[in-house]
């Protein structure tokens, strides 16, 4: 696993041990993962942090939201586990619709969630780019091998990478896990939610981008 620096200016997203805190540049948040840490005021999904959860939650053209934002390209490191590969992707992907699971392998919500994530892969089949990228310090604190293993315990049979720089995470304003993203086969934001999705949700969303 090659690791990267992190970009300059790039506000990074780092998992701080198992308790499911997250820092976003040098200002620690609280995660609230399904009412396992933060305040049982915030919603799930919260960080604690307005702006963030103003531009990370239910973002997107359909909801009445701001135009659809575009980020630059990033290129990631794919694992090798089931149904996925040791290489890389570059995401948003040019040309294709992309769905993205943010998750932590210490998030309860994430465990509770891969069943659905499972059944939307299936459904989506090739018709979209369909992935799931954690922030934690792959290959280093968390072996691959660590990884693959909780990968196949939870029955993941599509692709999983790894952002271990949180530089993907930072651009699209991730402060809460599960966050599920789509991209439009133009690499724009089509929507963005986090907290844990059925699987019918995650297929809606992606197939509204399809059709688009």
């Amino acid at each position: 696993m090659r690791r990267r620096d992190l970009l300059a200016g790039i506000a990074s997203v780092g998992v701080l041990g198992g308790a499911g805190a997250v820092a976003t540049g040098n200002t620690p948040s609280r995660l609230n993962v399904n009412g396992d840490a933060g305040t049982e005021s915030e919603p799930r999904g919260s960080t604690g942090n307005d702006d963030a959860e103003k531009a990370g939650r239910g973002s997107g053209a359909d909801d009445g939201g701001d135009p659809r934002e575009q980020i630059e390209p990033t290129t990631i490191d794919t694992i090798a586990a089931p149904g996925s590969r040791d290489g890389e992707v570059v995401l948003p992907a040019d040309g294709r619709v992309v769905f993205i699971d943010f998750f932590g392998t210490w998030c309860g919500p994430c465990e509770e969630q891969m069943p659905a994530l499972g059944e939307a892969a299936d459904q989506v089949g090739d018709e979209a780019l369909f992935v799931s990228v954690t922030n934690e310090d792959v290959g280093g604190a968390l072996p691959e091998e660590q990884l693959a293993d909780w990968w196949r315990e939870h029955d993941g049979d599509w692709l999983v990478a790894a952002d271990v720089t949180a530089e993907l995470a930072a651009k699209l304003n991730v402060g809460g896990y599960p966050t599920a993203v789509v991209f439009d086969s133009t690499g724009r934001v089509a929507w963005r939610d986090s907290g844990v999705h059925t699987a019918d949700e995650i297929v809606s969303r992606i197939e509204t981008a399809l059709d688009e």
